[in-house]
C-alpha cells in the first residue's frame, strides 16, 4: 500500500517542481482606454511682443466651452510662443507658435503648455505646436495646429494623445483681446493594466487536482 501511495504522490510532486523552477514574476499586459470627442470654445487672444529682435511674441489664448465640454473640460488656457514668418501679401502677417522656445532659437526660456480643465478633478496637459495669419484688411486672426498630450488627471492620469483645432477671431482695434471661436477635436488614451494569470494559480490547481485523486485512490484501496 506504502508503495502504491508513493507511486500516485510522484507525478504530483515532480509537477510542482517543474513549476517551482519555471514560477515568474506575475506580468501585466497593458491596454488602453480611448476618448473620441469634439468641444467648442469662445477665445480671448492676447499677443505680447517678447524679442524684437527675433520676431517673436508671445501669445495667451483662454477658452471657455459653448457649452458643457465632456469630462467636464469646459475651460483652457495655452501659452506659446510666436515668431513672424515671411509673407506674400502685405496686408497679411503670418505666425508659427510653438511651446517650445528652442524652435525659435531661445535657450534661455521656460517651455510653456497647454492646460484643459474644469471645476473636477479631469485635467489635460500638452504642448502646442500651431500657425495663424492676421488678416489687417479683413480684421480676422486665423490658425490651426495640434497640441501634444504629455498628461493628465483624473480619468485622464498618464494620458497620451493630440488635440487638433481650427481658430477664428475678430482681430481687436483696441489692443485688448481679439474675441472668437475655437473647434477642438481631442484623440485621448491611457492605460490600463490587465494582470496575466501567475504560475501561483496553476500550482493551486495542480495541488487541488493531486489532493483528490489521492483521495480516490486511498479510497478504493481501502475498499479492496
Amino acid at each position: 500500500m506504502l508503495r502504491s501511495h508513493i507511486a500516485w504522490l510522484m507525478p504530483v510532486a515532480l509537477a510542482f517542481g517543474g513549476f517551482g523552477l519555471n514560477v515568474q514574476s506575475a506580468s501585466a499586459q497593458t491596454t488602453y482606454d480611448t476618448y473620441e470627442f469634439t468641444a467648442n470654445y469662445n477665445t480671448l487672444v492676447e499677443i505680447n511682443p517678447f524679442n524684437e529682435d527675433l520676431g517673436i511674441i508671445r501669445a495667451t489664448i483662454t477658452g471657455e466651452s459653448t457649452d458643457s465640454a465632456p469630462y467636464g473640460l469646459d475651460s483652457f488656457i495655452s501659452n506659446t510662443y510666436g515668431q513672424v514668418q515671411p509673407s506674400d501679401n502685405p496686408s497679411i502677417t503670418k505666425y508659427n507658435f510653438n511651446s517650445d522656445p528652442g524652435v525659435f532659437g531661445l535657450t534661455d526660456q521656460p517651455i510653456l503648455s497647454d492646460i484643459y480643465y474644469g471645476d473636477g478633478p479631469n485635467q489635460l496637459f500638452g504642448t502646442a505646436n500651431d500657425s495663424a495669419e492676421i488678416n489687417f484688411t479683413e480684421g480676422t486672426i486665423k490658425g490651426a495646429g495640434t497640441i501634444t498630450i504629455t498628461d493628465g488627471t483624473g480619468i485622464f492620469e498618464n494620458a497620451t494623445g493630440t488635440i487638433t483645432f481650427t481658430e477664428e477671431d475678430a482681430l481687436s482695434s483696441d489692443g485688448g483681446p481679439s474675441v472668437g471661436l475655437a473647434i477642438l477635436n481631442f484623440s485621448i488614451k491611457t492605460p490600463r493594466a490587465v494582470p496575466e494569470p501567475t504560475a501561483t494559480t496553476a500550482l493551486v490547481g495542480i495541488g487541488v487536482t493531486g489532493a483528490v485523486l489521492l483521495r480516490k485512490h486511498r479510497r478504493k484501496t481501502n475498499f479492496n
